[in-house]
């Protein structure tokens, strides 16, 4: 999602390959030899070089664009977000939304663990939400890099059983993201993937 968005934000040309990690096919022999860590998403660029890591990606993306902060403090505040995010946030919320949401029926199962993962989603969500009481975006400056990091995941918190109703300021800003120029949903990523299948 995040790569993708920004792609299409930033007016990039580029070629969508889906990959069904539900069937494994991150760890079959075409992927490894594209990507040897077996992990996605990854970006192929155009010299045929290969970059992990979303937010990696997202970094080099905005190098020389708009979504690059600035100054040498706002680039660092939005390194700092970024983390935030990795840490704080999404091995919390993607994990809750795997179980509650991509595979329902396997909820049960892991009923205790996501129960565990939204309890430990919650104060970073609060500390995210104080944050945006005082901003419309991420960064002073405005919409950046940090906000497509921060918002991959959190844009989809009700779908790991989150309230969204707890932090009503990042449903504001959620809400402000989505209708920043050129934005495309995950709907729209899931249709797009289909019609290229």
């Amino acid at each position: 999602m995040k790569p993708w968005l920004a792609m299409n934000q930033l007016g990039k040309d580029f070629n969508l390959k889906m990959v069904d990690v539900l069937k494994g096919e991150q760890r079959g022999a075409p992927y490894l030899a594209v990507n040897p860590m077996g992990v996605v998403p990854f970006l192929v660029t155009a010299d045929g070089d290969g970059i992990g890591e979303s937010n990696a990606i997202l970094w080099y993306l905005a190098e020389g664009t708009y979504l690059m902060p600035q100054t040498e403090k706002a680039r660092a505040e939005a390194l700092q977000w970024m983390f935030f995010e990795q840490s704080k946030l999404e091995p919390f919320i993607a994990p809750a939304r795997f179980f509650n949401h991509i595979v329902p029926q396997e909820r049960e199962t892991h009923l205790e663990d996501i129960v565990a993962w939204q309890k430990a989603a919650r104060p970073g969500l609060a500390k995210l939400d104080k944050h945006l009481s005082t901003r419309r975006f991420i960064l002073q400056q405005g919409y950046s890099v940090a906000d497509i990091a921060l918002f991959g995941y959190v844009h989809v918190l009700q779908e790991a059983g989150l309230d969204i109703e707890d932090t009503p300021n990042i449903a504001r800003w959620i809400q402000d993201v989505t209708q920043t120029e050129n934005f495309c949903s995950l709907d729209e990523l899931s249709s797009r993937a289909q019609l290229a299948s």
